[in-house]
């Protein structure tokens, strides 16, 4: 996987995040126009591995991280209400990666939670991003405020992950039955990467309070943006997967999205959830298009 790239592990220890230092781990390659690519759960970078190669040969710079506490990226311990976990902290640790590799401006797509780090990444840090794309996503308080049991009974593992203790103990007696990832789908040595580190306590506890955050912290710092009146500005480009859920669970994405952000476009792909390892060949040309700023796009 990612001819070409190096791979560091870079100390972090951003101000303002008061919970220690943390190492995130990357993947990085080529010398263009940078752009950072966030996955989600419960995946680690390398679900990129059929998209961020083809980015490079598109002439941008590609950095790959595992998200802080998934994969190979550390995180620190939780604590009561999350913050550690939330996607403010997990965008400055990834800011920080980003200045310790030289780039002060740059793109970032994020798929699934990726996407909800760089949205707060954006919308906290506007003069660092350049434009950004959001793909199987809508703000959290915008899922929390259409529950309907339709989507209670299709996402329940939201509420199930937000329980103290109890997930924890049912996805580490058998992670393999839990999360069922298939190789051929995924590629050999991404679904190597990804098995090892979804069997790692550390690593299922980190994810969970991923989501113990966004129904907390993260919901609540939404909440503010929305109160504040405070919008994307940047480009945004929303992508979904056309064999998922999201367009049928909340109708129009893009409807949604227009009311945090100012210049929205997207569409669906042909795709299920993990459009990178499914569709990698549309995506790279969407997200190709729209970093490059074609017209059309």
């Amino acid at each position: 996987m990612f001819p070409g790239f190096e791979v560091d592990d870079i100390p972090v220890d951003p101000d303002g995040v008061d919970d220690g230092p943390t190492v995130v781990h990357v993947r990085h390659a080529g010398t263009g126009p940078p752009v950072l690519l966030l996955h989600g759960h419960p995946r680690t970078g390398s679900t990129w591995y059929r998209v961020a190669p083809r980015l490079v040969e598109a002439g941008f710079t590609v950095v790959v991280p595992d998200l802080p506490g998934y994969g190979a990226s550390t995180a620190p311990d939780p604590q009561p209400g999350h913050a550690p976990h939330s996607k403010r902290a997990t965008a400055e640790r990834l800011l920080a990666a980003m200045d310790a590799l030289g780039h002060e401006r740059f793109a970032v797509v994020g798929h699934d939670r990726g996407s909800y780090v760089a949205f707060r990444m954006a919308m906290d840090h506007p003069e660092r991003v350049t434009r950004m794309a959001l793909l199987d996503c809508i703000p959290i308080v915008e899922h929390l405020e259409r529950i309907t049991p339709e989507f209670a009974t299709a996402w329940w593992h939201w509420f199930f992950f937000a329980q103290p203790g109890t997930p924890e103990r049912v996805i580490l007696a058998d992670p393999d039955s839990w999360y069922h990832g298939d190789p051929e789908a995924m590629g050999a040595e991404n679904h190597a990467e990804w098995r090892e580190a979804v069997r790692r306590p550390n690593v299922v506890r980190a994810m969970l309070e991923d989501y113990r955050a966004g129904l907390t912290v993260d919901r609540a710092d939404e909440t503010a943006d929305r109160a504040a009146g405070r919008k994307i500005e940047q480009p945004l480009l929303v992508l979904w997967s056309a064999r998922d859920d999201l367009e049928q669970l909340f109708g129009d994405p893009l409807a949604i999205w227009r009311d945090w952000a100012t210049d929205v476009r997207g569409w669906a792909i042909d795709s299920g959830h993990h459009v990178a390892e499914e569709r990698p060949v549309e995506l790279s040309a969407a997200l190709a298009g729209f970093l490059s700023d074609r017209p059309g796009v």
